[in-house]
């Protein structure tokens, strides 16, 4: 199926800026601040941007009212989620979507905000995994991918290409064509048997994920192919497996060797090493956009098609 595009930004478009997981401090979100006005866009923060409740960005009533109000503004076009950690989830089950239905807007983050695109996804509506508020700072993200999430909000939705190094057995050349879904893997995880597991026959699976044990890797990537999560895809797009952890005992593989294992029955095509995740380069990919996946010896092309 496509889902629905909402409008791209133009100058003085309105962005609003909400913490929906870990708390922010105006100085943390500075910089984002300054280069989306240096843009010409216009900021709006959150009802409850710099609240604080322990290590969420406010209570969850807090964080929940304030993207709740952004979904709902009418002049709002987009809405950066200020950064991830852990609390998204908390408040889904509380959100309305008719406000977003209503005033189409993007929704822009990574890792914790998986769910939030998981959710939007079951609106039938596409949204942004990139860069957060957060990841402005110039040591946190590199000035190619926050160039390239402000020419996606403005329509300008260039090709990835890229040389991988596929892994033996699974050298997986071919062209797929369908819907990006996905995300962080230890949150889709999470999400399945719940109302926002994303449906992933034909479509084109992204992941990527942070600080893990191997061994619990494996035990999610064994999640999802018994959950049927690999059946029918169109293909796959591994992106950043940062600061992965070992116990004392080796697991015996590094991460991308356990996701070549998990997929192994099966015969799409997989690209390696996409440069999104929890590292600098953090290219955005549209959630539920309409891909193209070439995988062709060491090269990879992904092209938006609409």
């Amino acid at each position: 199926m496509k889902y629905r595009i909402p409008p791209f930004l133009k100058k003085g478009s309105l962005i609003g800026i909400t913490a929906t997981a870990r708390k922010v401090s105006p100085e943390e979100l500075a910089p984002a601040i300054k280069a989306l006005q240096a843009k010409g866009f216009r900021v709006l923060p959150g009802i409850h941007l710099y609240a604080s409740d322990h290590q969420y960005g406010g209570t969850d009533e807090q964080r929940q009212e304030s993207l709740q109000a952004l979904l709902d503004h009418p002049e709002v076009e987009a809405i950066l989620c200020a950064r991830g950690g852990y609390g998204t989830m908390r408040i889904l089950s509380g959100l309305n979507f008719e406000g977003l239905k209503t005033f189409p807007k993007w929704v822009v983050g990574f890792s914790d905000i998986t769910c939030l695109h998981a959710a939007i996804l079951q609106q039938e509506m596409s949204s942004i995994h990139g860069p957060m508020a957060f990841s402005f700072d110039q040591n946190r993200t590199d000035g190619e991918s926050k160039k390239r999430l402000i020419q996606v909000l403005k329509g300008d939705i260039l090709p990835v290409e890229y040389r991988h190094i596929p892994l033996p057995p699974i050298k997986r050349d071919g062209v797929a064509e369908g819907g990006v879904i996905g995300g962080n893997l230890s949150i889709l995880n999470q999400l399945s048997g719940t109302p926002w597991q994303p449906n992933p026959k034909g479509k084109i699976l992204f992941l990527e994920d942070l600080d893990e044990y191997l061994y619990h890797l494996d035990r999610m990537m064994i999640h999802l192919k018994s959950a049927g999560w690999f059946d029918g895809l169109a293909g796959m797009v591994i992106g950043h497996f940062s600061d992965m952890k070992d116990n004392p005992i080796p697991f015996g593989r590094n991460a991308y060797e356990i996701i070549a294992d998990a997929i192994r029955p099966y015969d799409f095509p997989v690209a390696w090493h996409f440069p999104a995740g929890h590292q600098k380069n953090n290219y955005p990919l549209l959630i539920g956009g309409h891909y193209q996946l070439k995988v062709v010896g060491h090269r990879v092309e992904l092209v938006y098609l609409g």
